[in-house]
């Protein structure tokens, strides 16, 4: 059957201002891809916050995917306003989707809302198009006698090697062949994912999945073959939330892709690597690794869940430095408690560290839905969320990219914040000129 899924186009934090794309909606890309192997005819459409409205009337049924509570909005009025035919099918997936199906099948009144992992949940519902007999599909929420309904949890893939590629065919190739991406480096790049999940309980962080799941290297050649037989790149960056986590999973495509001759870059938290490993990333052409620091406050860290130290952060950039593999990290600024005195403990370790320190990306603390802090409104004294009575509507308040929102604490706190940020942005622009591009947007209220 003919197919429409359609995503939220996202922009780059460090060229926000330029509209230039970031990485491409492996989701969708994923979702398409499982579909045309079982024999059906996908198209994928983009919305912005200036183009919603899509002319849908040649589908028998839409997905809609929700990768963020950032990108709520401009999904709920593009499934309103979008023109359909018929009575195709209407389905609605993703992470925000995941975390609260009910309230997302009310909202957006799809027939269904998929929970986790979506390639063959997709898969079953396009078998039941006709009967709409959601309830013999594992993993949705669907209405049944005008309440919403949880079937049983659909258990994941076991070997998510036995995924197709991609579906990056039906995307511009400007859509995700790119430069400038990994490290600074122009060299001709596309994004991959080799991983899924992320163990780690960061109570800042809404991950979707927290049990890891890796390729094996040989699938990663595969699509690195694919990508420069088809694309000519000459670099990658991994997307994984958190890449190295499994030390023998990590090597082993390290040794896999090694004679490739491609350069590439990688997320990682400080914890989970170590010099020999650090040895074989950049021996198989890693030339960055982007460290989670968040913060140079063991009292934040230590708040966060983040569980990591300030020795494991110098360590850890000044191994990757020794085996010859640059370094950047980013930073979260503004979590609850943050105050003047762990501001300047961040900027002291950020100090130390610079020399070897090749870019940094401050961020602003956003209690983003699905994470510990938003599901705890009264013990961290949170402001202007979605469920406060004072909610004007506008879900991209939770865009971390540019975020100058008053969420916690009185405010006397904020403004103590508030200072903090403007000390530590001005060190980070000092010591890292044009690394670090943050928008000036309106916000609301």
């Amino acid at each position: 059957m003919r197919v429409a899924l359609v995503y939220p186009e996202v922009y780059d934090l460090a060229r926000f201002k330029e509209k230039r794309k970031e990485f491409p909606p492996f989701g969708v890309m994923y979702l398409a891809a499982v579909a045309e192997q079982a024999g059906h005819e996908v198209s994928v459409f983009a919305v912005t916050d200036e183009h919603w409205t899509l002319d849908l009337r040649c589908f028998e049924a839409v997905g809609f995917s929700i990768p963020s509570s950032a990108t709520y909005g401009v999904i709920k009025q593009a499934r309103i306003d979008s023109l359909y035919a018929d009575d195709p099918l209407i389905m609605v997936g993703g992470v925000h989707p995941s975390f609260y199906p009910e309230r997302t099948l009310i909202d957006i009144a799809p027939h269904v809302v998929g929970i986790g992992e979506g390639e063959a949940t997709l898969l079953d519902l396009l078998d039941e198009v006709t009967s709409r007999r959601f309830d013999r599909v594992t993993g949705v929420c669907h209405m049944h006698n005008g309440e919403p309904v949880r079937t049983r949890p659909r258990t994941l893939m076991r070997d998510i090697d036995v995924l197709p590629l991609p579906a990056r065919h039906l995307l511009n190739p400007d859509d995700f062949v790119m430069s400038d991406r990994v490290s600074t480096t122009d060299l001709r790049m596309a994004h991959v994912m080799f991983s899924r999940g992320c163990p780690f309980p960061c109570r800042f962080c809404a991950a979707a999945q927290t049990r890891i799941q890796y390729r094996s290297g040989a699938s990663a050649r595969h699509e690195l073959e694919h990508l420069v037989s088809s694309y000519s790149i000459d670099g990658f960056a991994i997307v994984d939330d958190n890449f190295v986590v499994n030390k023998q999973k990590v090597r082993d495509i390290c040794t896999a892709i090694e004679d490739l001759g491609l350069q590439w870059s990688a997320l990682s938290r400080v914890d989970t690597v170590d010099r020999a490993l650090l040895e074989a990333m950049a021996t198989s052409g890693c030339i960055e690794v982007k460290f989670g620091m968040e913060s140079g406050s063991e009292a934040i860290l230590e708040a966060m869940r983040k569980d990591t130290k300030q020795e494991q952060i110098r360590s850890a950039v000044r191994m990757a430095r020794q085996v010859g593999i640059k370094v950047k990290v980013f930073l979260v600024h503004g979590y609850p408690g943050e105050n003047l005195e762990t501001t300047r403990a961040t900027m002291r370790l950020l100090n130390e560290l610079a020399p070897d320190i090749e870019r940094v990306s401050l961020l602003r603390f956003v209690p983003l839905p699905g994470t510990y802090v938003y599901e705890h409104p009264d013990e961290f004294d949170l402001h202007h969320t979605d469920r406060d009575a004072d909610w004007d509507g506008d879900w991209r308040r939770y865009h971390i990219h540019h975020n100058h929102e008053h969420w916690w604490g009185t405010t006397e706190d904020f403004a103590v914040v508030q200072q903090g940020y403007e000390m530590l942005r001005g060190m980070v622009d000092a010591l890292w000129p044009e690394r670090l591009v943050l928008p000036t947007l309106p916000t609301a209220g």
